[in-house]
């Protein structure tokens, strides 16, 4: 189990400073509350002596009631006044808190989310975000509560009676080790709790994320299984918490209830013999009842604190993760561009690759089987680029072919440092890809990357994510270059529809060309990146797509007025769509075995030619097979 320490709410600091002045009114009207709480007991002493003296007058009775009324209202008020000051800073506490943890969440690279769990960080930003302000907020009263509320009981008993004061609180030492015995206990199993919930969340989300394929293959029984395991570890930790609670509370009230037999045998005896009045001793009782709860405050705050730092441990493994790739001159991944970046001219390369050898680190969790050795035994991954070199200008349609894991998508993230190429290996207009500012760099470019992802949004504002305040006719452009235009006619709303969740009402085809028409938005990028981004659309869709999109290219480039035309790379696995680029990169085992023009690998007979002539027969033993887009 780990260690929890409470140096881990270091962290909240900066954000607790702006609330100091409100955490001290809080507490100020929190101790006002316990001054008066703490004054009842003598207006009771008073009455009780006056009535079983026998000489007091209804007069006097009433206006004791009136001052114990008086003060309960002050109780009232004051409780509402300290609850808003303090439990409101921790509500807006834990807020500002959330929203670091998502911008810091958004400032990692990309190969963290690789390795992370989506289940276990959601677990951490709601979950663990409650129980710090908890800890926060309640921990806090029931620190200063408990502490001002025991010394100020245990003076005013000492002083109207020493003896029997100190008789009735010797069971209280061994209280407060039992309490600080359990407390460390409660911490570690809190965190243990806290572990076992992420896995569950995560089982969760993983589960409804992936329900297309889970009921095609008929796999709800395992999941189920599955989830009923983790829920039943987390039942079981959550059962070695309770009965520490279990164990620990009925031990301190049974010392407690002690304290109260002492106080009847010492203090009953003093009565008889005249020694103690029966106001006092009803005042002794009720003040060794109300310092029970100090007592058992101290194991609420330890408790309540343990959890807290249990979470905030949790949460700062997060904030204090920082990104693998990050801008040269700025520490966050988000920040400005530097002044004085310009476009480059027209005479340089928009992409010069040189030499490009990289290697993915080894998963920890990946099984020795699958690891590559090297002489000594070593540890570790095959080069997924290795010795890539190529040299693409501005504005040139350029092809991308290979086998499956060799190299394609790879090479695409080096150029946008979701990977992170060695130094002077990659340059965009230029400039070493190192040396950018991340956000200036990705701007340079519009990605439809092979996993397409669409929000939980209606169509028109998925393809209009990339511009603030798109216009319509933008987005009209864009929709009838990307071929959506026919597609949208069917949907009830038009562009207006709501897509659901990851674009779940949409086929494999219609996501491709929403997500592409999304990347023609970007009106400033320079370099549009297809990978794969027409896997799933007909032959038929494809070609009206590339006949209106290598239309505009040419139209923008036709003219001194006109716009530059864009650099595009698009990744294919047809060559009858790669035939209509410039130039093809053919890729295989991470390296580029051709590269040239289509026409020119055609005459080779090299994997290009192979390939092609492979999908022509395949295209002819089956004249009549219809193409669906989906």
């Amino acid at each position: 189990m780990h260690t929890v320490s409470l140096k881990e709410f270091r962290s909240l600091f900066p954000y607790m400073k702006p609330f100091a002045a409100r955490y001290a009114l809080g507490f100020a009207i929190l101790m006002l509350v316990d001054g008066a709480q703490i004054l009842v007991p003598q207006f009771v002493r008073r009455a009780i002596d006056a009535v079983s003296s026998g000489q007091f007058e209804l007069r006097m009775i009433y206006s004791l009631a009136l001052q114990v009324l008086t003060l309960a209202m002050i109780i009232s008020g004051g409780r509402f006044l300290w609850r808003y000051f303090i439990f409101g800073s921790a509500r807006r506490i834990e807020a500002g808190v959330r929203i670091r943890f998502f911008e810091h969440l958004l400032s990692l690279s990309y190969d963290y989310y690789q390795r992370t769990k989506i289940g276990d960080l959601m677990a951490r930003a709601t979950n663990d975000m409650n129980t710090v302000r908890m800890s926060i907020s309640m921990g806090f009263v029931a620190m200063i509560d408990g502490t001002v509320m025991a010394i100020t009981i245990l003076t005013i008993m000492f002083i109207q009676d020493a003896q029997t004061a100190f008789l009735a609180i010797l069971p209280l030492p061994i209280i407060s080790v039992v309490i600080l015995f359990f407390g460390g206990i409660v911490g570690k199993l809190f965190r243990r709790v806290q572990e076992t919930y992420s896995t569950l969340s995560d089982t969760v989300q993983e589960t409804f994320a992936g329900i297309r394929v889970i009921k095609s293959f008929a796999k709800e029984n395992w999941f189920i299984k599955k989830f009923a395991a983790n829920n039943d570890d987390y039942q079981q930790t959550n059962m070695l918490l309770v009965k520490a609670f279990g164990i620990a509370f009925p031990l301190v009230a049974f010392l407690g209830g002690i304290t109260t037999l002492i106080l009847v045998l010492t203090g009953g005896e003093k009565v008889m013999r005249g020694e103690m009045t029966i106001g006092k001793f009803a005042a002794f009782f009720s003040y060794l009842h109300m310092l029970i709860w100090p007592i058992m405050s101290v194991g609420f705050m330890i408790n309540m604190m343990q959890r807290g730092a249990a979470s905030m441990a949790r949460i700062n493994e997060i904030l204090n993760t920082t990104p693998s790739i990050t801008s040269p001159l700025f520490a966050s991944g988000i920040a400005r561009a530097p002044q004085g970046e310009t476009d480059a001219a027209a005479e340089t390369p928009a992409i010069s690759i040189t030499n490009l050898t990289f290697k993915y680190p080894i998963p920890p969790e990946m099984p020795k089987g699958e690891i590559a050795h090297d002489e000594g035994g070593a540890r570790e991954q095959p080069d997924a680029l290795s010795g890539v070199s190529a040299e693409i200008r501005q504005g040139m349609f350029v092809g991308i072919l290979g086998k499956t894991g060799s190299g394609k998508t790879t090479l695409l993230k080096a150029l946008t440092r979701l990977i992170d190429p060695p130094a002077g290996s990659v340059r965009v207009f230029g400039k070493d890809v190192r040396d950018y500012n991340l956000r200036k760099l990705r701007s340079l470019f519009a990605v439809v990357p092979q996993d397409t992802y669409l929000f939980s949004d209606s169509i028109k504002e998925n393809i209009a994510y990339a511009v603030e305040n798109a216009d319509d006719e933008s987005v009209r452009e864009a929709v009838e270059t990307a071929a959506v235009a026919k597609d949208l006619e069917e949907f009830p709303d038009g562009w207006n529809t709501v897509i659901g969740e990851r674009g779940v009402t949409l086929s494999g085809g219609q996501k491709q060309r929403t997500a592409i028409a999304r990347a023609l938005m970007k009106k400033d990028a320079k370099i549009i990146v297809l990978d794969d981004a027409l896997s799933a659309v007909d032959a038929e869709t494809e070609k009206r797509f590339l006949a209106r999109f290598l239309r505009e290219r040419t139209e923008a480039g036709g003219g001194a007025d006109s716009l530059p035309r864009k650099t595009t790379l698009i990744v294919s696995h047809r060559v009858s769509t790669l035939q209509r680029t410039d130039m093809v990169l053919v890729l295989d085992g991470g390296r580029i075995i051709e590269c040239g023009s289509p026409r020119d690998l055609m005459n080779t007979g090299g994997f290009f030619a192979k390939t092609a002539q492979l999908q022509r027969l395949a295209a002819s033993s089956a004249p009549n097979e219809e193409h669906i887009d989906g």
